[in-house]
């Protein structure tokens, strides 16, 4: 009785003395590497989806920049002896109606160098106030040229930084075939223009509905715009939109 006694009084001890200190160091080595493991897959998630939405953003903004590109272009006011579009080979200039009323507005295009951003530089897109003077639409007009040349706090005021570009072209449709709009052939024969393709002259005082304008001062048939996108979240590579005018009869570009 003594001797069973004894052999359950040793069993008791054993099975109350918990874990050794080999078995405790075990136990928290496996949690550490499951707690490793576990942190590991949630930062990739994180990253992953940190990326996810960072492309989408930059993906939204350019589909923005390109949907209000198009809203210029179809909102082109063509106005007696006022130029509705001018390219210098370095800025857009358009003049396009209001949102609201009779009034119009002065929108320029331009890609300006900046070598701190990805493919060295930035698409940018500036708009003037609404205006339905002629001297406001003057000051306005050379305000764009003005901006896209030497850009100053004043004119910036209307400049919106669209998507980062290593470049970009245009090309216009006239007279049945797309040519670059700074050749000869991107001009009607017998318009009175200057340098930059724009109407010559001095405007009259007053903005008035389209009367015998210059030909080369009306939108084209069609724009081409190619955008060459640095590589980034949302894509690399040439980029090509094509818009039609929307009042164009006949054959179409």
């Amino acid at each position: 009785m003594a001797r069973l006694a004894l052999s359950n009084h040793h069993a008791l001890r054993r099975a109350c003395r918990g874990f050794t200190l080999i078995e405790v160091l075990v136990a928290i080595s496996v949690m550490a590497l499951m707690s490793l493991m576990a942190w590991r897959g949630l930062d990739g998630m994180l990253r992953t989806q940190s990326s996810l939405q960072t492309r989408s953003d930059e993906v939204r903004t350019l589909q923005a920049g390109l949907t209000q590109w198009q809203t210029d272009l179809a909102q082109l006011a063509e106005l007696s002896n006022t130029p509705s579009w001018d390219w210098d080979g370095k800025v857009l200039r358009i003049t396009r109606r209001a949102a609201l009323g009779a009034q119009v507005q002065v929108v320029a295009w331009t890609w300006r160098n900046n070598p701190g951003r990805p493919g060295g530089g930035d698409w940018l897109r500036w708009q003037s106030a609404p205006v339905h003077l002629r001297g406001d639409w003057q000051n306005a007009w050379n305000l764009a040229q003005e901006w896209s040349q030497t850009p100053t706090p004043a004119s910036q005021a209307g400049e919106v930084n669209i998507h980062p570009l290593s470049g970009w072209q245009l090309f216009v449709h006239r007279g049945g075939s797309w040519t670059n709009p700074l050749s000869s052939d991107a001009v009607t024969p017998g318009s009175s223009t200057n340098s930059s393709g724009s109407t010559a002259g001095t405007p009259p005082p007053a903005i008035g509905p389209a009367t015998g304008a210059a030909a080369s001062s009306t939108p084209p048939d069609g724009v081409r715009l190619i955008l060459t996108l640095p590589p980034g979240p949302s894509g690399a590579g040439a980029l090509t939109l094509d818009w039609i005018r929307p009042n164009l009869s006949g054959a179409q570009p």
